[in-house]
């Protein structure tokens, strides 16, 4: 045990650092704007993973920690895309998967908004299209904003959300 705790005093912290809030409180508060000029003071999101590696994921889930509170600029994630203003896409569109995003997209209510998050979302990444994916989100449904990175950080996503709201 004291080994452990030896070695952890030695190697000291190594994790990054946390992020600039100041940035993402501007950031914020522009989409809240954004928000508030188009919709009536929140903005829906259904996220669909086409096939992704789930590192898209797991920026999306920071989106919702503490750090970046997400929800406090009105953007609310959603179980059904019956109540989604816009869809958030991510991975390559894996061919089990065209049939539900086509059906996801179609029980969405217009006006709908897409979202391709991440370079495989946007363009295929490194899989394109083969006999296993249909490549990039826009090869099965119109996509209104791309938000590329391998994967996009929290403050990416939400600069895509802004120019989103700007269209």
């Amino acid at each position: 045990m004291l080994r452990m705790f030896a070695k952890i005093v030695r190697t000291g912290i190594v994790t990054e650092p946390a992020p600039d809030t100041a940035d993402i409180d501007k950031l914020g508060i522009e989409v809240k704007r954004g928000i508030d000029r188009r919709f009536a003071g929140s903005l829906a999101i259904r996220h669909v993973d086409a096939g992704s590696c789930n590192g898209c994921e797991l920026e999306i889930h920071a989106l919702n920690n503490p750090y970046y509170a997400i929800e406090r600029f009105g953007v609310h994630f959603v179980a059904s895309p019956r109540h989604a203003d816009a869809l958030l896409v991510t991975g390559p569109v894996s061919r089990h998967m065209e049939a539900a995003l086509k059906r996801t997209y179609e029980a969405t209510p217009a006006p709908k908004w897409v979202i391709a998050a991440g370079d495989c979302a946007c363009s295929g990444g490194e899989f394109g299209v083969s006999y296993a994916s249909c490549g990039a989100v826009a090869n099965v449904i119109p996509v209104d904003v791309r938000i590329p990175g391998c994967p996009p950080s929290p403050q990416q996503l939400l600069i895509g959300l802004l120019a989103l709201l700007r269209s």
